[in-house]
């Protein structure tokens, strides 16, 4: 999981939220709730999670 710690526009810190945010809609929350109750306002935000795509598995096959 090599999610940005900070927002590439604004820069809030994003990073410490990702974990929750991810259990949560994984358990099939809606995520505009979820980023909502999270604090995540901005859409500049928004965006950093919900486009987000894991590759390190794809980057570090030594991993």
């Amino acid at each position: 999981m090599m999610v940005p710690i900070r927002c590439f526009t604004c820069g809030k810190v994003i990073g410490s939220d990702y974990v929750e945010y991810e259990k949560r809609v994984g358990m099939g929350e809606d995520a505009q709730k979820v980023l909502d109750s999270l604090g995540i306002e901005r859409y500049c935000c928004r965006r950093m999670f919900i486009s987000h795509a894991d590759l390190i598995k794809d980057i570090a096959p030594l991993g």
